[in-house]
């Protein structure tokens, strides 16, 4: 029940609904796909840590960010507590836009009575999945908030960035907290002691074993949602918060294993390296945005590495 529904999702890349704040005119977020899991380690500078100055084992996340080109902007209006679509602007659809949709161009021609009533601008931007080894040509298109207060200084911000490149160290700072939005694995069909982690039935128990004790009771005579049954398991869309983003880089020798990574292949972009685990298969999508409620700790300085594992994960 940590998480109901259990909705799966529209799609392969997560959507992001609430966006984080900064006073500086910068997107607000990235994306960059995920090559699997590696470990470093790195001395500990926490202060009062009993070791510090010492060198700590720390499992990472491998991420390839290739650049994103930014292809339009859309503006929006508040409407209730939604927001609602204004106008945009669009590039000419080139032949990788055109594998995902359909648009006509649209003019940057803003008007004065629409930046009245507009409150947030954001671009529209699209991955470069051809630019890496996963052997995949569709990009995915998104949109990526903008920071800053003044909506007109928004609006010049993303003329300006219209059919330009943005790369991770654009966006982000080794040290700083950040937010991975993905999807996760998908297991297909489970029975309940996998989805929901019922107990396994005594030998003396009568029909099934591996399921639920009760389905309910008979009077009112009709399931109960909250009773476990096998179903469609992963595939669902998580957040995780405040992940430490430890280190960006361009040196993809000092990331790629002999032979490459087991599932993903050869790094060749830009790649970041998350502590912990992010959600989600080899080659996903992980969109990553600035926190949004992000904590006060004492690693916001970026860690002193000492040694980044690439012996192949086999």
């Amino acid at each position: 029940m940590q998480y109901w529904p259990r909705k799966r999702a529209k799609r392969q890349y997560a959507r992001v609904r609430n966006w984080g704040s900064l006073s500086s005119l910068k997107p607000l977020g990235f994306a960059g796909y995920k090559v699997g899991m590696t470990h470093l380690i790195f001395t500990d500078a926490a202060k009062f840590s009993k070791t510090k100055g010492e060198g700590i084992f720390c499992p990472v996340t491998v991420i390839e960010c290739p650049p994103l080109k930014v292809i339009g902007f859309q503006l929006y209006k508040k409407e209730g507590y939604s927001l609602k679509a204004l106008t945009g602007a669009f590039l000419n659809i080139t032949k990788e836009i055109a594998r995902k949709i359909k648009v006509k161009k649209k003019e940057a021609k803003i008007d004065d009575s629409k930046i009245a009533d507009c409150c947030d601008v954001r671009l529209i931007v699209q991955t470069q999945p051809a630019l890496t080894g996963i052997g995949k040509k569709k990009p995915e298109i998104f949109e990526i908030a903008i920071g800053g207060d003044d909506i007109r200084a928004k609006i010049d911000y993303a003329k300006t960035m219209i059919g330009k490149d943005i790369r991770i160290s654009d966006v982000f700072t080794e040290g700083q907290l950040v937010d991975t939005h993905s999807i996760t694995k998908g297991k297909g069909l489970q029975g309940p002691v996998k989805r929901f982690g019922v107990s396994i039935r005594q030998h003396k128990a009568e029909k099934t074993k591996r399921g639920p004790a009760t389905l309910g009771p008979w009077h009112p005579h009709h399931g109960n949602y909250t009773v476990p049954h096998a179903g469609k398991m992963g595939y669902h869309q998580r957040t995780q918060l405040n992940k430490w983003l430890m280190k960006i880089s361009n040196d993809i020798k000092n990331i790629n294993p002999a032979g490459g990574w087991l599932g993903y292949g050869i790094v060749k972009n830009d790649y970041i390296l998350l502590k912990g685990s992010v959600d989600g298969p080899k080659k996903r999508l992980i969109r990553i945005t600035v926190p949004r409620r992000a904590m006060k700790i004492p690693q916001e300085t970026p860690p002193e590495i000492q040694y980044v594992s690439i012996r192949s994960k086999q």
